[in-house]
């Protein structure tokens, strides 16, 4: 029986809530003093059951085609297939990784794999979302999830400023967002984002469009942590629990640079001119920030913060190139960008443990000899971080740079190249300690931070998708170059737009428009 294209289009989405509605139900019956492993599993196949629905959807958009549901608010495209396996891909690896994280911590473990299944599901709606109110449920959907886990090491004085931080300042840039939203009605008298660009044409408060511009990038420039809008990023990550930062760092990212091509290339491409001179601003403001504070920092996961706002800065490089560039390259840059940084972090946490007391850089002083595999997988994926060849992060910031330059913003690309430059000093810096002799008063790690077999896949997947993806790009330069199609050349079925008031007589209403 063929499904129904409500459900189809969905499909990930409603796996990923069974899923997580099964582990809440199943938590109960477990003791204080018993493992959650069970649950952990039954995550891990609900978010591999995700992901292979996303693959199923791609049997039906191949080509350039799309599947709508419920009036055309949600869309299951290749543009939004290809971020929601990305989404599944970082989330399962996530998981995997975490598995044992919560040894003799396991009372609360339960919630934290239904809360990570939630947060995915938030984050797949805001990749598929077609309407700009939908954009706001996945992204409260995720936020919720996000800020719960942030403070997720009970009893953490750091984890619990880490949530209150987050929180405070998340709802800020969600009022930014939603004001936003409110504003675009105001303007275009629709919320549905292929309607918008009609609105726009015959719109009489275009300085009314552009505030909803400015709002909308404000609200999504808060999740992706762009400078100026960075302030909450090093605290949260430096309480919030090492695999919680690693999806947190990726996955949500994933899912609002997504909205943020969908909605400026597809509803303001009218005003391109005006919101990437405000993103070429950003971008240069993030690269600047991030790498310079990045050299200030001694705790390794602050470092690694203000690391993620640099990379937000290249990222956001890739919306000065052509339409079709743009959406490819950003799209090649997420993936890579995910596969090093999750990797790093899983590292981190594998070291760390639950109590995060490797916390500093000299704390990580001789962890080659100490943990030889540990460090040479954290110095591999802080090698793709700087963009050394044969590595994910070198093809990722040679697409970005290379399509800002052929769109004639060179001064943008030599910003970038220099903050690159500045990078290489804190990466190395960090290698560096990594094999340097230890100190001789340094106390060995606890025998229980072994690393287990699906901690083990998940470290292995990492640093085989960043030595693929810097060996051989081509599958998924394809893949984004589909994404890229879906949002360049195809618009979704025309909508009738309301009558607007003009102040003249309908004929006439009509010649101007």
């Amino acid at each position: 029986m063929p499904l129904s294209s409500n459900i189809l289009t969905l499909l990930p989405e409603y796996i990923l809530v069974v899923a997580g509605v099964l582990v809440m139900l199943a938590e109960p019956f477990f003791k204080d003093d018993d493992s959650r492993a069970p649950l952990g599993w039954l995550a891990i196949v609900g978010t591999a059951a995700s992901g292979a629905a996303a693959f199923y959807q791609s049997r039906f958009v191949a080509g350039n085609g799309a599947l709508h549901a419920f009036s055309g608010t949600m869309v299951a495209d290749n543009f939004s297939v290809f971020f929601h396996l990305l989404i599944a891909a970082t989330v399962l690896v996530t998981l995997l990784g975490s598995m044992d994280y919560f040894r003799g911590h396991a009372t609360h473990a339960g919630e934290y794999f239904a809360l990570v299944l939630f947060g995915a599901t938030g984050m797949m709606l805001m990749t598929s979302a077609n309407e700009l109110l939908m954009v706001f449920i996945g992204l409260e959907i995720s936020s919720i999830s996000t800020y719960i886990l942030a403070g997720f090491r009970k009893g953490k004085i750091t984890a619990s400023e880490s949530a209150i931080k987050y929180f405070l300042l998340g709802s800020f840039a969600t009022a930014f967002f939603l004001y936003g939203i409110a504003l675009t009605f105001g303007a275009t008298g629709t919320t549905s984002i292929p309607a918008i660009a009609a609105g726009l044409a015959v719109t009489r408060t275009p300085m009314l469009a552009l505030t909803a511009i400015a709002m909308i990038i404000i609200g999504l420039g808060f999740k992706v942590s762009a400078a100026p809008f960075h302030v909450w990023t090093p605290d949260v990550y430096q309480g919030a629990p090492a695999p919680v930062v690693g999806l947190m760092s990726t996955a949500p990212k994933a899912a609002a640079f997504a909205v943020l091509l969908r909605v400026l290339l597809t509803g303001f491409p009218a005003y391109e001119a005006r919101w990437a001179l405000m993103l070429w601003a950003i971008a240069a403001l993030s690269m600047t920030i991030g790498n310079l504070g990045a050299l200030l920092q001694k705790d390794v996961k602050r470092m690694l913060a203000y690391s993620s706002i640099a990379h937000a800065g290249y990222l956001l490089v890739a919306f000065s190139s052509l339409p079709a560039d743009a959406v490819s390259n950003a799209a090649f840059y997420i993936a890579a960008y995910s596969a090093m940084n999750v990797g790093a972090f899983l590292v981190l946490t594998q070291v760390s443990g639950f109590s995060e007391e490797t916390r500093s850089r000299k704390d990580f002083t001789g962890l080659a000899k100490r943990r030889p595999v540990m460090a040479a997988l954290l110095s591999f994926f802080l090698l793709s971080m700087i963009g050394i060849p044969f590595t994910a992060g070198f093809f990722a910031k040679f697409y970005v740079f290379a399509g800002a330059f052929h769109a004639g913003h060179t001064a943008l690309v030599i910003i970038g190249l220099a903050n690159s430059g500045v990078a290489c000093f804190y990466y190395l810096r960090l290698i560096l300690s990594l094999y340097s002799e230890p100190d001789a008063d340094r106390v060995e790690e606890p025998a229980y931070r072994h690393v287990s077999i699906s901690a083990s896949i998940a470290l292995a997947a990492c640093a085989v998708a960043v030595l693929l993806l810097g060996v051989m790009p081509g599958k998924i330069v394809a893949h984004a170059g589909r994404a890229a199609i879906a949002i360049a050349e195809k618009t979704a079925e025309p909508v009738t737009l309301p009558n607007i008031p003009c102040g003249m007589p309908d004929s006439k209403c009509q010649e101007t428009r």
